[in-house]
């Protein structure tokens, strides 16, 4: 009897939820912020992203998320799903000194190479494990994506030397994400040396900023 209740209340969340969004030029409630979607939304086909934060809330707010999760870019939307990981990795990553950047359904994270390794070495810093021990929780979460591990370097020395230090140190950061149950067919390394910098290499803070590792985060686009 209580099944059956709740399974009413369930049909009519979703009707009720499937009438507004049809009805109010598509504006829904983010399950996980609370906040309204519209245009956004509308472009990455929230509908499924409302029916997937309801199949959840009929129980607690765990539940929410991990339905919602469940249902993946598909049923979400990408747009949508990623905007929910960029939001976990901006609270998780906060005060670290890792850098998280949006370009369009991409997330870039930028970890300066000061904080991740010491100079000239490619084994992580003891230090940072605990950041990569949180964003390895959130990439594990959103299963949807794949993620390529770059390394770059300063122009200082030989540029074959750089660019091995580069391959060495996003391999390292692959390694330990597999550890922390990342799956390996999501992980791509590649080191590219000097190339790329972000800031000028003819001062010390620009040849800092150039030493670093970059996660992309790209989603998976469902089939057409």
């Amino acid at each position: 009897m209580v099944k059956l209740r709740n399974n009413k209340r369930l049909t009519l969340g979703l009707s009720m939820a499937l009438s507004a969004s049809l009805f109010t030029g598509c504006t829904v409630l983010d399950p996980y912020t609370g906040e309204e979607k519209t245009s956004k939304a509308v472009k990455y086909g929230a509908i499924g992203a409302v029916v997937c934060g309801i199949i959840g809330s009929t129980r607690n707010s765990e539940s929410a998320r991990n339905a919602a999760l469940g249902c993946g870019a598909i049923g979400a939307g990408v747009g949508a799903y990623m905007d929910h990981q960029e939001k976990e990795l901006r609270d998780e990553l906060a005060g670290t000194g890792v850098g998280v950047q949006r370009d369009g359904d991409q997330i870039h994270l930028i970890m300066p190479g000061d904080i991740t390794f010491e100079t000239n070495r490619y084994d992580i810093n003891g230090n940072f494990y605990p950041v990569l021990d949180s964003v390895a929780k959130v990439l594990y979460k959103f299963k949807d994506t794949n993620l390529e591990v770059a390394g770059f370097t300063d122009s200082t020395g030989a540029e074959g030397y750089n660019r091995e230090l580069s391959e060495k140190r996003a391999a390292s950061v692959s390694s330990f994400l597999r550890t922390k149950n990342v799956a390996s067919e999501r992980l791509q390394s590649v080191g590219l040396g000097e190339a790329y910098p972000i800031a000028s290499n003819d001062t010390e803070s620009g040849r800092a900023r150039n030493r670093r590792v970059e996660l992309k985060i790209i989603p998976i686009q469902p089939a057409s």
